[in-house]
């Protein structure tokens, strides 16, 4: 019996390459390109087939065996024999040999067509493939990637239904019923399904059967009260002679899935899967330490050898073992070359996971989840695309965690995801996720649980990487008075939130109060925490850049002479933050007038951040940014530019295009190539720079306003004026709004404009 045709059926791609494929005779294999646990339509595409090479003649025997297990095979071998050859049917082994013997080609012999349905392990077609000639084909069908099926014929891989395929499936299937609806609103819901044809058909039915809207369904999609069952049809209102509904036929995949070795893992490694971005894990979130204990604890069930031995700990290799399991039986889709995204997985999938499970469970995995997302972030943020891979899949955990991650404290990845947004210069993303976790944190812990003040602190903390740095002085002030009412003049997070509000003083055109508050600041560390602690010597450090800032570059420099042997004492030579001192002490020295020794201070550290941190580090880019800046400032603009250049390769491969430190290598590659005879390219340079800066920072952030005035400098120095004089005026007024007039960069741009309008005759 062939299954009848599905009543949306697609004439899809797939159609054309598998009769290309047994052209001529021979096998193929129709098995799954993408994780969905079924429900591509290979059964649908197989029976396509099978109807059409009967109709046009093309065969004069065709077996349709539902290939499940392998008696079931042998069975049905057996009875065709039966009905053939006469064979007795009860010695079926033997039946079946005699039927295999009689596909072989042979004078007189039929063209023949047999398919293979639904194999579930290719083992059980060990010695029960139909022999390969030109007057017969075998046409199989699995969900299943084994290595070993590419042995037996050509693989004809099945995807999801494309976008276009996936709406008209549904408009399809509605019409049939006499519905319509917006075509929008059902390429929305064929979105939301994932293009998935078994889903996309099951929805249909049931759409049909409450009349509900396509909007609606996508309502009810979404609300994470419901159940994934309660959205498909029941088992007696299913289409096309479907005899299981979607999310029970794809939890029998899974139980089959966790019977493969190494076993009773497959299932806990889907259900923290299932919890993630479905786009893309990296694979060490699932082989990390956290992953290894949820799958420790959580080892389940073999139902063929008994229960698993022991508590002994799950090992990666086995953890990569029940990966490969997944992939084998299509529930995910492993790639491990994609290191950043390395597994996939469908939406549909993991909801089938995540419904059944009870909420402490949910919330229990959610918190692993978590753990594991953690456990993969490293410390400084090297590889862009890893970076951006663990913030998706944090987001994707957040939207499906609920208030599982809020338990007793807020759990520090989502501190993780703020620092991340903002150190990838994603900066107004960053303000916003943490004003969303302040909030959360004060509506479900309190407004004061720690968690609250830690991200208040942080939120004020990129308020002020914004350029907001007045308003976010005021909230610091706020934060400081109730850390001191909470915590006490002593503890360290109301040092820390004295520190903050010490910096966005400074910023606010402040310096001389910023240093006077930081000197005060560093008596009290000195106290509580001793004089080598590393916030003291970093309260040090901030005291010497201030001071810098406020007009001292001599005591600066020295300051930061003095702290730099101290790092040496306490830390050792080669140390990040021994590095970051001599870095500081160069600037310094470059500040108090001494270039050349600044220079070969930067150069002779190049070679140590070289050594210990490597060349793409974001420390090591710093340096030959200020090597580059200096070479510029001592008279050589186009050596400058050529090493600002090379540089903008550099952080471009590492950093990213967006990434802050980016945007201000663009622009000072615009400046050195402008002072170095290019004024009208540094004007093209800096207007598409802006552009950038506008996008990815916004309107008020610092480096958008800096790159405005260099903008308009450029814009008068190849002779237009009165054009510099009017995006200076311009540039006056948002330096008012966001800085105050009294800030230093305000009295600068009121300078600048009055230098332009003379030139251009205004005044």
């Amino acid at each position: 019996m062939i299954p009848r045709r599905a009543g949306s059926f697609q004439d899809r791609a797939e159609v054309h390459r598998l009769r290309s494929a047994v052209e001529g005779g021979g096998t193929a294999v129709l098995c799954q390109v993408l994780a969905g646990m079924g429900g591509v339509g290979k059964t649908q595409l197989a029976a396509d087939h099978a109807r059409h090479a009967w109709a046009v003649g093309e065969v004069d025997l065709l077996v349709w065996v539902t290939a499940a297990t392998r008696q079931a095979v042998i069975d049905a071998y057996a009875q065709a024999a039966a009905d053939i050859l006469h064979t007795d049917p009860a010695d079926p082994e033997r039946a079946a040999r005699a039927f295999l013997a009689w596909l072989e080609p042979a004078p007189g012999r039929p063209r023949w067509l047999i398919v293979l349905d639904d194999v579930a392990d290719p083992a059980d077609l060990r010695d029960l493939w139909p022999p390969a000639h030109d007057r017969g084909r075998t046409l199989a069908t699995t969900r299943r990637r084994d290595a070993a099926l590419a042995t037996h014929g050509r693989l004809v891989p099945v995807g999801l239904f494309t976008p276009a395929e996936a709406t008209a499936h549904l408009r399809h299937a509605l019409a049939a019923q006499g519905r319509t609806e917006p075509e929008p609103d059902l390429a929305a819901l064929a979105e939301d399904l994932g293009h998935l044809p078994l889903a996309l058909s099951q929805a249909a039915a049931y759409l049909t059967d409450t009349e509900l809207s396509a909007a609606a369904y996508r309502t009810r999609l979404t609300d994470r009260a419901r159940q994934l069952a309660d959205l498909l049809p029941e088992p007696g209102q299913l289409p096309d002679d479907q005899s299981t509904p979607a999310a029970a036929a794809w939890s029998l995949s899974v139980d089959r899935a966790n019977e493969l070795r190494p076993a009773g893992l497959a299932r806990p490694m889907l259900e923290l899967a299932a919890m993630l971005d479905p786009n893309g894990i990296p694979q060490q979130v699932l082989t990390g330490e956290s992953a290894l204990g949820y799958l420790t604890a959580h080892r389940s069930f073999d139902h063929r050898h008994g229960p698993t031995p022991g508590p002994s700990s799950v090992t990666e290799e086995e953890a990569t073992g029940a990966l490969r399991a997944l992939h084998r039986l299509s529930l995910i889709d492993h790639s491990p070359a994609e290191a950043h995204q390395a597994v996939r997985v469908h939406q549909i999938v993991q909801r089938t996971l995540r419904d059944p499970l009870d909420p402490d469970h949910r919330d229990l995995l959610a918190r692993f989840a978590a753990n594991a997302l953690t456990d993969a972030w490293p410390d400084i943020e090297r590889d862009a695309g890893l970076a951006s891979a663990l913030r998706a899949n944090t987001a994707a955990l957040i939207a499906c965690a609920e208030g599982a991650l809020y338990r007793h404290a807020a759990h520090v990845v989502l501190h993780r995801l703020g620092e991340s947004l903002g150190s990838s210069g994603q900066v107004a993303a960053a303000v916003q996720h943490f004003q969303d976790l302040a909030d959360n944190t004060a509506h479900l812990l309190g407004p004061d649980h720690p968690s609250t003040l830690a991200s208040r602190s942080d939120l004020i903390f990129w308020r002020g990487q914004a350029g907001h740095a007045s308003g976010a002085a005021e909230a610091a002030a706020l934060l400081l008075e109730d850390q001191l009412r909470i915590l006490g003049p002593d503890h360290p997070n109301t040092l820390t939130a004295r520190s903050n509000l010490a910096s966005l003083q400074g910023r606010s055109g402040d310096a001389p109060g910023a240093a006077a508050a930081f000197g005060a600041l560093l008596e009290d560390h000195v106290r509580v925490l001793g004089p080598d602690h590393a916030t003291t010597l970093s309260t040090r450090n901030n005291l010497a850049l201030w001071l810098g800032q406020a007009g001292d570059a001599t005591g600066a420099a020295a300051a930061f002479a003095t702290l730099l042997e101290d790092h040496v004492r306490v830390f050792g030579p080669d140390h990040p933050h021994t590095l970051t001192a001599r870095h500081n002490l160069a600037g310094s020295r470059a500040d108090a007038g001494d270039l050349a020794g600044a220079t070969a201070a930067f150069a002779t550290l190049l070679e140590d951040r070289l050594r210990v941190l490597g060349p793409d580090h974001p420390h090591t880019l710093a340096t030959r940014h200020n090597i580059a800046h200096f070479q510029g400032e001592a008279g050589d603009p186009a050596g400058a530019a050529d090493a600002t250049a090379a540089l903008l390769e550099d952080r471009l491969r590492v950093l990213g295009p967006n990434h802050p430190d980016t945007l201000t290598t663009r622009n000072n590659l615009a400046h050195f190539r402008g002072e170095a005879g290019d004024p009208a390219g540094a004007v093209e340079a800096l207007t598409v720079l802006l552009e950038d800066h506008l996008r990815v920072l916004g309107p008020d952030h610092p480096n958008t306003l800096a790159t405005r005035f260099s903008l308009a400098a450029w814009q008068g120095i190849t002779g237009d004026p009165h054009g510099a004089a009017k995006a200076t005026a311009a540039l006056l007024e948002d330096h008012l709004r966001v800085l105050g007039p009294d800030h230093p960069d305000t009295l600068a741009i009121r300078t600048t404009l009055t230098h332009w309008r003379q030139l251009a005759g205004e005044q």
